[in-house]
């Protein structure tokens, strides 16, 4: 029966890590709010007002219409990369149209690839801005013309966009862009005038609407950022709706937006002190994150430079460890790892490696959990021994049980008394089920939050690890020309799963319990219907553990039949008797008395 309690909280603890750590930590962690003062010397000070800039145009709100004739009303730069496609909105300077040319919207051959920036006025508008705040002066605004230098943006060919205002100043934008997802902005202000000028530049990334990605407590979806060095996912997009604006000080770092797997972020120079906001404008239901940098006073005769880095693109873990390492701030934080990063980054980097040896991600899957196995086999060999040890004494317990039934206090008296003498400790198979609980929640959250399991396909009809399965008898595997309710919508792994689970509690002895024993052979049967909507990836990693541990189980009993429990017969302590009997021979059968009870036998 301890066995069976030990699966029971094994099960209990993984859905209670899996379904109830969001509620479970905003109810007894909840976010902090930004305090409205700060201590300076001594003194309670007012926090620093936002800047004021630029918001979200009025027309994203007006009108939304076709990408294909907006993208035509303006004059363009193109923008060609191994990885991005689009163009740059030379009214405005805004970077309003780029494609994932390395990730498609579905696994269909013919599927668009991802879309993360569209202009205002379209659906989904999403883009990124460069401009200067000014006083005395006239910069460029939104509806600016500016000039380019060159007509394609290119790894190999970097643009400059230049402006002038009629009154000596020359406003000039440089720009590169690498093979990944980097752009470099570099933000020039040359004075020619007759007096000095007085300009703060800004950055900002602005979108209509929300992530359709869903924000829960297994990943972060929306504002995000590190400033001063801290990651910081306590934003989300009601918080900013409600408080209208945040706003942070902070030396070096980066602010954007995030999806499940797609990122655009502002990454400014890191000795540069900014100041980072978030706001919402009502009127357009648009969101904006933005950099504003130090006002600069620009003498006669001489130039302002910014360097600012804008990334827009997939959240790829190699990739954002190679610009955080080059840029000096840990950009790779816009993965949420959560708590056990710790445990969870050595996993994710050994399933890739899997991967990259393999050739495909359902096979490294398995392979990773032989290696979970192969690494816990002796902890799990001594967890069903303890096991197996449970079981060929239980009929001993079960004498116990009913021969005290009316005593309590003896009957603990007497099981511990049993368990001493036979070398069995009741809380032996707890520790692999709590050592197994860490690995498979650091695998369900980097299934989760990484992109290189997207649309990666197994065998058959699994095309996409990241997705449930979408296979299910329930419409005779699509042979029926209806697709089933959410609910209903089983695949094949998970009802793997709950038969794997099912044939475990077989293996086991009977809960002495009807009213449990019909609770407990529930449970595979409900966590097969809780299991369905999770990623096939995670679905395959534990109908793999299931069955290996079954392996290892019978190879067990295979070496060791005498762990294997007796069925119990009539008139044996296994189906205790009406009357508190003494031990009988036929209990000396079915597990033997204690040896501090046994009789020597007669001499002859």
């Amino acid at each position: 029966m301890n066995e069976n309690k030990n699966l029971i909280l094994a099960i209990a603890l993984s859905l209670a890590v899996l379904l109830g750590w969001g509620f479970i930590s905003n109810q007894f962690f909840p976010t902090a709010k930004q305090p409205s003062t700060r201590i300076e010397n001594g003194k309670q000070v007012p926090q620093q007002q936002p800047a004021t800039l630029p918001t979200a145009t009025p027309e994203t709100a007006q009108t939304v219409r076709d990408r294909n004739l907006v993208l035509r009303e303006t004059p363009r730069l193109a923008v060609e990369t191994p990885s991005l496609r689009g163009s740059i909105n030379l009214r405005g300077a805004r970077v309003d149209d780029l494609v994932l040319t390395r990730h498609t919207e579905t696994i269909a051959r013919d599927s668009a690839p991802v879309r993360l920036f569209s202009p205002a006025g379209t659906n989904d508008a999403y883009f990124a801005s460069f401009g200067w705040q000014g006083q005395s002066v006239r910069v460029p605004d939104g509806n600016t013309i500016w000039q380019a230098s060159g007509q394609r943006l290119t790894p190999s060919s970097p643009v400059t966009l230049f402006w002038n205002n009629g009154q000596g100043q020359r406003f000039e934008i440089r720009l590169r862009v690498d093979e990944n997802y980097l752009f470099t902005a570099e933000q020039h202000v040359i004075n020619g005038g007759g007096g000095p000028v007085a300009v703060q530049p800004f950055q900002l990334v602005s979108r209509v609407g929300q992530s359709r990605d869903p924000d829960n407590w297994a990943m972060h979806v929306g504002p995000v950022g590190v400033f001063n060095g801290r990651a910081d996912y306590e934003n989300d997009y009601s918080a900013i709706v409600e408080e209208h604006q945040r706003q942070f000080s902070s030396t070096g770092g980066w602010i954007g937006f995030s999806d499940k797997y797609w990122l655009a972020a502002l990454i400014p120079a890191q000795d540069r002190s900014v100041q980072a906001g978030l706001r919402h404008n009502a009127q357009t239901n648009s969101f904006q994150a933005d950099l504003a940098g130090a006002n600069s006073v620009v003498a006669p005769g001489r130039g302002s430079f910014t360097t600012t880095h804008l990334f827009a693109g997939a959240k790829e873990v190699s990739v954002l460890e190679a610009y955080g390492d080059t840029l000096g701030t840990p950009i790779d934080k816009a993965i949420d790892w959560g708590w056990f990063e710790w445990f969870m980054r050595p996993i994710f980097s050994l399933l890739v490696w899997l991967f990259h040896a393999i050739g495909n991600f359902g096979w490294a899957i398995m392979a990773l959990v032989v290696i979970v196995r192969l690494l816990l086999f002796p902890v799990a060999q001594r967890q069903f021994q303890s096991m197996g040890k449970m079981r060929a004494v239980q009929p001993k317990v079960q004498a116990l049980q009913e021969r005290y039934k009316d005593d309590k206090p003896k009957l603990q008296e007497e099981m511990l008394r049993l368990y001493r003498e036979e070398k069995v400790n009741p809380a032996g198979g707890c520790l692999p089920v709590l050592l197994q609980i860490p690995i498979f929640y650091a695998l369900y959250r980097v299934l989760t939050v990484s992109i290189e399991m997207r649309h990666q396909p197994w065998i058959l009809w699994v095309r996409d690890l990241s997705a449930p399965d979408p296979l299910t008898p329930v419409n005779l595997f699509g042979l029926l020309p209806f697709t089933p309710p959410h609910f209903l919508l089983i695949g094949v792994l998970p009802i793997i799963v709950g038969v794997t689970m099912w044939f475990q509690q077989r293996l086991n002895p009977p809960m002495p319990d009807p009213v449990q024993r019909q609770i407990f052979g529930l449970m595979p049967w409900i966590l097969m219907v809780v299991m369905a909507p999770f990623a096939a990836g995670l679905q395959l990693y534990w109908a793999t553990n299931n069955i290996l541990s079954i392996a290892q189980q019978q190879f067990l009993y295979f070496r060791h039949p005498e762990m294997r429990m007796k069925p119990a017969t009539p008139g044996s302590p296994a189906s205790p008797s009406p009357s508190p009997a003494p031990a009988t021979p036929s209990l000396a059968k079915a597990g033997g008395e204690s040896r501090a009870g046994r009789r020597k036998p007669k001499a002859r």
